[in-house]
């Protein structure tokens, strides 16, 4: 740790400025390999962090520090290999410490640095809450076991309703699984992020973790199999998603099914064209917000 600090303190005499580009958190220049044309989406403002585990960088989020959960994260989809991984949840050193070795960390078990508790959402922030550990860049949509387990941190994830996290988010995310695995015949890229509520927000732990109202999320695959069924002629290059996380949200953007299991009703998710999202997240956010570079073109 003492030579990662000298290490930041050299650069911060160097430059005149605390630059974090040597670091893990505060730059996406290390893993610019998870955005499509290594684009970042434009509009949304926090904390870039290049998650690594086990020496290597593998996907990326932008970390909102106030509301202790990320805007999104963004990832290189992989066609999946094996089972959900049997591992421990894990947190950002870096958040808590701008010193600390880059590699996320499993949480200890017992006491838990303070630090790291006001720095980033921890697992007793989820305990005995009505909320499950719903992870923005999820397991499924990656090959290696090393890949699927990096994905267990609490900065990929947020507070979500089992309605929506075991049900219709879940089959959204197995079809994109489907759709991308199939017919996709490059690279594929995945963003996912949240929508915050408007007013009256609700919070885990007495305003600890900020619990969000929709998910959203989009895929850019530029090369593409021409030969779609007719139900995806409009699935590429790009297509995107927004699933309701509250059952009692009005339906402007996301009307609810009547026809829906009981335990899933409320939860919809409403299928959408990238521009839609995009307008989606203007309106919320009161900004123009950009997910992919030219919308996923494939033009220089």
């Amino acid at each position: 740790m003492a030579h990662h600090f000298a290490l930041a303190v050299f650069i911060l005499a160097f430059t005149g400025f605390w630059s974090m580009c040597a670091a893990d958190v505060g730059d996406f220049a290390p893993c610019l390999e998870s955005f499509y044309r290594s684009w970042p989406p434009k509009g949304l403002v926090g904390t870039p962090i290049c998650q690594r585990y086990q020496n290597q960088y593998r996907f990326a989020t932008l970390y909102s520090r106030p509301r202790r959960t990320p805007w999104f994260s963004a990832y290189l989809y992989a066609t999946p290999e094996g089972k959900r991984p049997h591992t421990f949840w894990k947190y950002e050193p870096q958040l808590a410490y701008p010193g600390a070795d880059g590699n996320m960390l499993s949480f200890p078990l017992g006491h838990l640095d303070q630090n790291v508790v006001e720095s980033q959402g921890v697992e007793m922030d989820y305990i005995n809450s009505t909320y499950s550990r719903g992870h923005l860049n999820p397991s499924l949509h990656h090959k290696s076991y090393e890949d699927r387990a990096s994905t267990f941190t609490l900065t990929n994830v947020v507070p979500q309703m089992a309605g929506s996290n075991d049900g219709p988010w879940a089959a959204l995310e197995q079809n994109v699984n489907k759709t991308l695995g199939t017919y996709c015949l490059g690279d594929a890229y995945i963003v996912t992020g949240i929508i915050p509520y408007q007013s009256d927000e609700p919070w885990l732990r007495n305003h600890r973790v900020a619990v969000p109202e929709y998910i959203w999320s989009a895929y850019c695959c530029p090369n593409y199999n021409n030969s779609l069924p007719k139900v995806l002629k409009d699935a590429f290059p790009t297509y995107a998603a927004i699933g309701r996380n509250d059952c009692n949200s009005t339906e402007e953007i996301v009307p609810v099914s009547q026809q829906a299991k009981k335990q899933f009703r409320g939860y919809d998710v409403r299928k959408m064209p990238l521009e839609t999202l995009e307008m989606y997240l203007k309106d919320r956010f009161k900004t123009v917000v950009s997910v992919f570079y030219e919308q996923c073109s494939q033009s220089n």
